[in-house]
């Protein structure tokens, strides 16, 4: 695969980043794609290693070896199609995804992986360009309906897979536009919202029509969706965050991160905030608590809006900057990541637990009280000791919670069809067929499997498609 001895003679490229200075002032992407010859480069480091364990790292089973081969040899349309034959988004996660790919190369050994996301957004753009990717209409009809509900990842995997297998397919959404937490949960400078746009005119030519405004079990009840279809997929996301039970937790200024990142995406969109009190960083001393990607998304966001400061809090302890790759490789290893977005100016501290949320005399937040905490293993689990004399304060005007998520939203659809949940309050249903307790109604993505990352759910939606097929035809010819 690839050039035999090109990991040797080729040294590793990323796409780089427009100066911090400049990307501050605007919100869009900013990542300098890697000229064509220079990526046909990187594509013939791919080694043959024999075992590729890029596989093993990539949940939508990516066949990734072949298509950087096919890059390198300059066949573009081929590998395009090798890559589409197994994502059907290459454009989000080639920009959104953390890459466990390229965590498990075996170059990563010594830290030179190939740069397998680069590639990937180097192939689907191409293809995009060329006008290579056309609506895959079904040559029959099967007569079947389907309804999914959550237009995120998973949703639009499984209804695109549903619709070019034949079936009818109503594709729903609360919010006023189609996407999910890709919509209104990552900042456009990561992913602008058009690329979101230009897979949807190619799902609705293929057939999939669109509700959105539709909140089912709020505006339409869950019984009339079932009474109407003939499957219902259950794929609206893990929407209720992990909160933070102190005191000074009430006042104005403590938000869900989630609350502020909709808010900006809807400003850029120009979509109303309706009655939403609205939330902004500038000109003030910002807190983030929680070090996962939802905190870098709004460390981004809050330089953008021009915060005076901005700190990133994170409860556990400070990761290695570089993994004991003798005991993580191939596998996810804890790192310490820096993003683009801590880059461009943050205040990072860790094993830090906050005690109180404290405001002044009228009633605004002016600081957080925080103290140091150690962790030992013990009994099976890790357990938290806060540090004795360690307390510190924290200027603070806006407190954003970035602790991530806990399961699924249960009031309204969940609660009225009764569905069975898991231990962590997720919908109940395994990976081989998505079946829920209800007869007819699947379900996939983080609805199911609980938060996770954007190439995760579209596997899910792609082998819950599946599933349906199956269940409704008798056997299907869709991919798992």
């Amino acid at each position: 695969m690839g050039k035999p001895t090109g990991f040797m003679e080729i040294a590793r490229r990323d796409r780089s980043y427009a100066p911090a200075a400049d990307r501050l002032r605007h919100y869009d992407e900013f990542p300098v794609p890697l000229p064509e010859p220079e990526a046909r480069q990187q594509g013939a480091r791919c080694m043959d290693c024999g075992i590729p364990y890029c596989h093993n790292g990539c949940p939508v089973n990516n066949i990734i070896p072949e298509w950087n081969d096919l890059v390198y040899q300059g066949d573009w349309h081929a590998a395009l199609r090798n890559l589409q034959s197994t994502n059907n988004f290459p454009e989000f996660t080639g920009r959104i995804c953390p890459a466990p790919c390229e965590a498990a190369c075996t170059l990563n050994i010594t830290d030179e992986p190939v740069t397998i996301k680069t590639i990937e957004v180097s192939i689907i753009e191409k293809g995009w360009a060329e006008g290579w990717i056309v609506p895959r209409i079904a040559k029959h009809k099967t007569g079947k309906t389907v309804a999914v509900v959550g237009s995120g990842p998973a949703g639009m995997a499984c209804a695109q897979q549903l619709a070019r297998a034949g079936h009818s397919v109503v594709l729903y959404e609360k919010n006023a536009r189609i996407g999910g937490l890709m919509r209104y949960g990552i900042p456009d400078f990561k992913l602008e919202k058009k690329f979101i746009d230009r897979r949807m005119a190619q799902m609705r030519a293929e057939g999939v029509e669109f509700r959105p405004n539709s909140h089912i079990g709020v505006t339409i009840s869950i019984e009339e969706i079932q009474e109407k279809f003939d499957a219902v997929v259950l794929a609206g996301g893990a929407e209720h965050p992990r909160d933070m039970p102190v005191p000074g937790r009430e006042l104005d200024g403590v938000h869900y991160a989630m609350e502020f990142l909709t808010q900006q995406n809807r400003r850029l969109s120009e979509e109303p905030l309706g009655e939403a009190k609205e939330i902004l960083a500038t000109g003030k001393h910002v807190v983030v608590i929680g070090g996962g990607d939802t905190g870098s998304d709004c460390v981004g966001t809050s330089n953008r809006q021009n915060a005076a400061s901005v700190t990133q809090l994170e409860i556990m302890p400070k990761p290695p900057e570089i993994e004991d790759k003798a005991l993580t490789w191939p596998d996810w290893p804890m790192k310490l990541r820096t993003s683009s977005s801590h880059d461009e100016g943050c205040e990072r501290d860790w094993a830090v637990l906050t005690k109180k949320v404290r405001a002044d005399a009228n009633g605004n937040i002016e600081a957080l009280e925080l103290v140091r905490v150690s962790w030992d293993q013990s009994g099976g689990s890790m357990n938290m000791n806060e540090i004795p004399n360690s307390e510190f304060e924290l200027k603070a005007n806006l407190v954003l919670l970035a602790m991530g998520f806990m399961h699924p939203s249960k009031e309204g659809m969940l609660e009225n069809l009764g569905v069975d949940l898991d231990g962590r309050g997720n919908v109940q249903a395994n990976m081989e067929d998505y079946k829920t307790s209800i007869d007819g109604v699947f379900s996939a993505g983080d609805m199911r499997r609980g938060q996770s990352l954007v190439v995760w759910a579209i596997r899910e939606g792609r082998q819950c498609a599946r599933a349906v097929d199956q269940a409704l035809m008798g056997s299907s010819v869709l991919p798992r």
